[in-house]
């Protein structure tokens, strides 16, 4: 009988023995195969919201791939938030060494008694380890593993890491992930000034988002938040002023998405020039632009402006003809205007298209129109950089032009050239000749004929090699670039104009002021990239034949009371481009209009009547918003002022004042 005993002892030891030597061997199996979760949640990033600011810090837009998250240090979280949490996950967390196996008996004897998986009894560290390494489902190999990968997770960072790592990565409901995030969304609040009752509603979330989300929610909110302090109130870690004011307290909930997008075409713009940054999207980025989303909201209302006045003065047309308009014709009119900022270059509003919903294309970046009679200020910057003055005479006559009296080696494009006759007899808007004009009469009604007869005289190979100095590109080599035929976007056109608007300095546009990492580190080096191309002195002889033009000349749409404003009316062949670019003392605003298929936008629809209203709606409404803007041009202290029969002035270098008068171009000024 003893020797059974005997036996069944040494078997039942022998089984033991093997169970503890099993089990030992699976542990030790886990803690190898595991070691690179170890490693995985130790260097564990969550994927952080790229953050688009505008100059005043305000948010633009928050860009992301999956995961909607704003990050925050450790340091940064309020110790009541870490309380709040402790309080309603995990009480023991500063004691335990990564499980609490009093917790999870505890679970498992509820668990029995419901028959069923009701509570876990997983500690802050095993949801980290779950949330970030494993799988959710419920099973015994994969708590094992949780337990054992916490218990190594727990020597191998700080508790404040964990809790780090444990905020910035769970998921708030409502697109929120992160507690930062989850603040902002709710409440429109940072961490710190959150009140305590709303650190419990968002602490109540991270078991039950949609359940307890207080935007669906609200009551259910209120209700697991009251619980909350009710909890850390027994337990002794608020006190009784504390817990009777938070239970009253009933906090505004905002229903908003922080992934707004204010200014689309800037956001894409934004991603297109840093686009080699390649964790853009989730490294946690601030970029910092130039843009004013007030004056952001002007520009776009200033478009929208000159596009329905478009639309009404088109529908007016077919109605007054009695025309059948197609109803289901796709409505081809566009529009983008630019804003930027003189001095700088920094670009304070662009809008890309009149409806970013129905079309993101950006066209005031990506596309390439006709710059019709905008191009002409440039000429005449280059006659008086040769010593020509805005009272020197042209002659405003037909000139026809062919191969054979080509003295410039120059190349007549097919296209401008008759096919009866192969000359190109180019023509005044209007069809009229004036005679003899000055040149600043010649820019003020931007007269064809005056213009090209000017760049013969001034030689085209002069004029064309200039206009390379200048920066414009992919210029064609014959006459028909006087008159506008080379393409630009309406960003490069307000490169070229900061020419005028920066007295004679050219700005390139900048868009995008700092980019800063989750180091707070500067990444991105913006050079200034500025190009000095001619005295101010000179810039502004041209300057004053613009604000001319807009006061008295084919810009006319574009005057403002009260400000002093310059720019130039463009319109290319057939009505199928309209321009307008000009500037304040301060300000230069670029805007164009046209079909996306290239067809013409309609007749009498020129820069004039088309853009310049634009261009005055913006500048009327930012005076309201900016009343304290600079209303007057300079006059650099090099230039010369001499009235003209009583009724008109011209300016000049004082080193060139005329002697007497004379009809020959070649002189300064003729009086």
């Amino acid at each position: 009988m003893q020797t059974a005993k005997r036996i069944n002892k040494k078997i039942l030891f022998a089984l033991l023995f093997l169970a503890a030597f099993f089990i030992i061997g699976l542990v030790i199996i886990l803690i190898y195969n595991t070691q690179s979760k170890v490693s995985e949640i130790k260097n564990y990033k969550p994927k952080i919201a790229l953050r688009i600011l505008d100059r005043n810090d305000k948010l633009i837009a928050n860009v992301f791939e999956d995961e909607f998250r704003y990050f925050v240090d450790f340091d940064e979280i309020p110790p009541r938030i870490i309380e709040t949490l402790l309080a309603v996950e995990d009480t023991m967390f500063f004691e335990h060494n990564g499980v609490n196996f009093d917790a999870i008996s505890r679970a498992m004897i509820k668990n029995i008694k419901s028959g069923g998986y009701t509570e876990g009894g997983s500690t802050i560290t095993q949801q980290l380890v779950k949330n970030v390494a494993l799988s959710s489902e419920k099973t015994i190999d994969r708590k094992l593993k949780e337990a054992i990968l916490a218990i190594q997770v727990e020597n191998a960072i700080t508790k404040e890491e964990i809790l780090e790592k444990y905020l910035n990565h769970i998921y708030f409901g409502h697109g929120y992930y992160g507690v930062r995030t989850a603040a902002h969304g709710y409440f429109n609040k940072e961490l710190q000034n959150l009140t305590l009752k709303e650190i419990a509603m968002l602490m109540a979330l991270p078991r039950a988002p949609s359940y307890y989300d207080p935007v669906k929610n609200f009551e259910f909110s209120i209700s697991r938040a009251n619980n909350i302090l009710e909890r850390m109130y027994s337990i002794g870690w608020i006190d009784k002023d504390e817990y009777e004011e938070a239970i009253k307290e009933r906090p505004n909930v905002y229903n908003q998405t922080l992934s707004q997008n204010l200014a689309p075409y800037i956001v894409d713009e934004v991603l297109r020039q840093l686009a080699h940054i390649k964790d853009l999207k989730t490294g946690g980025y601030v970029v910092k632009t130039n843009i004013d989303l007030d004056y952001q909201k002007i520009a776009h209302n200033a478009l929208i402006y000159g596009y329905n006045n478009i639309q009404k003065r088109l529908q007016s047309r077919d109605t007054k003809k009695d025309t059948n308009k197609d109803e289901s014709k796709i409505d081809t009119l566009n529009g983008a205007i630019v804003v930027t900022e003189n001095a700088t270059g920094n670009i304070l509003a662009l809008v890309g298209g009149i409806d970013y919903t129905k079309s993101n294309f950006n066209r005031a970046t990506q596309s390439q129109r006709q710059f019709g009679s905008t191009i002409k200020p440039f000429i005449y910057q280059i006659a008086f950089d040769m010593g020509y003055s805005p009272a020197s005479n042209i002659s405003d006559t037909a000139k026809s032009f062919g191969p054979e009296v080509d003295e410039n080696n120059l190349e007549i494009s097919q296209d401008e050239i008759s096919e009866e006759e192969m000359i190109w007899k180019p023509r005044n808007f209007n069809e009229n000749f004036n005679g003899l004009v000055t040149l600043k009469e010649a820019l003020r009604y931007s007269l064809n004929l005056a213009t090209i007869n000017l760049v013969d005289i001034l030689g085209f190979q002069n004029v064309y090699e200039k206009m390379i100095d200048y920066g414009f590109e992919n210029l064609q080599k014959d006459m028909s670039i006087v008159l506008g035929s080379v393409a630009l976007s309406p960003i490069e056109a307000a490169k070229h104009y900061s020419l005028f608007a920066n007295y004679g300095t050219i700005n390139k546009p900048k868009l995008i002021k700092s980019v800063i990492n989750m180091n707070n580190e500067e990444l991105y080096e913006n050079n200034n990239n500025q190009i000095e191309i001619t005295t101010k002195d000179q810039a502004f002889l041209t300057i004053d034949a613009l604000r001319n033009i807009v006061a008295n000349g084919t810009g006319k749409r574009a005057k403002v009371n009260g400000i002093e404003l310059a720019g130039k009316t463009g319109t290319s062949n057939e009505n199928i481009d309209a321009w307008f670019s000009g500037f304040s003392p301060t300000l230069q605003v670029v805007v164009w209009y046209g079909r996306d298929d290239n067809t013409p936008i309609g007749q009498y629809e020129s820069g004039g009547v088309v853009a310049a209203p634009a261009f005055a709606n913006f500048f009327n409404n930012i005076l309201k918003f900016e009343p304290g803007l600079k209303r007057s041009f300079d006059i650099p202290d090099g230039v010369w002022k001499q009235n003209v029969n009583g009724d008109d002035y011209y300016y000049t270098i004082k080193s060139k004042i005329p002697k007497q008068r004379t009809n020959n171009l070649n002189d300064n000024l003729i009086f």
